[in-house]
C-alpha cells in the first residue's frame, strides 16, 4: 500500500475519532438543554425560586433566575449549531478522503 494512502487512512479515523467527540459533546449538551427545559418549564408553575450557588440554595427572583436560565438555553443551542456545522465538516472531509482511498485501493487491486 503506499504511503500516501496509508496517510489517507490515518486522516480517515481522526477523522471518526473527531466525529465521536463531536457526537459526545452534543449530547452532553442536549441534555443539559433539557434541564434547562425543565426548570424553566417548573419555574412557570411556582411563586418562589431558588438558584444553586455553589453547594446552597439561595432564595432567588423569579424574573431574574429566568431571564438567567433562558440565556444559559440560548448559548447551549448556539454551542450545539456551532458543533453541528463542525460535524458536518469534518463528515464532508471524510467522505471525499473515503472515496480516494477506495479509489486508490480499487485501482492497486487492477
Amino acid at each position: 500500500m503506499k504511503k500516501d494512502t496509508e496517510q489517507k487512512i490515518g486522516q480517515l479515523q481522526m477523522f471518526e475519532q473527531s466525529m465521536q467527540n463531536f457526537l459526545l459533546q452534543k449530547q452532553q449538551l442536549q441534555a443539559q438543554l433539557i434541564e434547562l427545559e425543565s426548570a424553566l418549564k417548573e419555574l412557570k408553575t411556582k411563586n418562589e425560586a431558588y438558584k444553586i450557588v455553589g453547594n446552597i440554595m439561595v432564595a432567588s427572583k423569579k424574573d431574574e433566575l429566568e431571564k438567567d436560565l433562558n440565556t444559559k438555553k440560548e448559548t447551549i443551542q448556539l454551542r450545539i449549531k456551532t458543533l453541528e456545522k463542525q460535524e458536518n465538516t469534518i463528515k464532508d472531509k471524510a467522505q471525499t478522503l473515503q472515496k480516494e482511498v477506495m479509489k486508490e485501493l480499487s485501482e492497486k487491486k487492477k
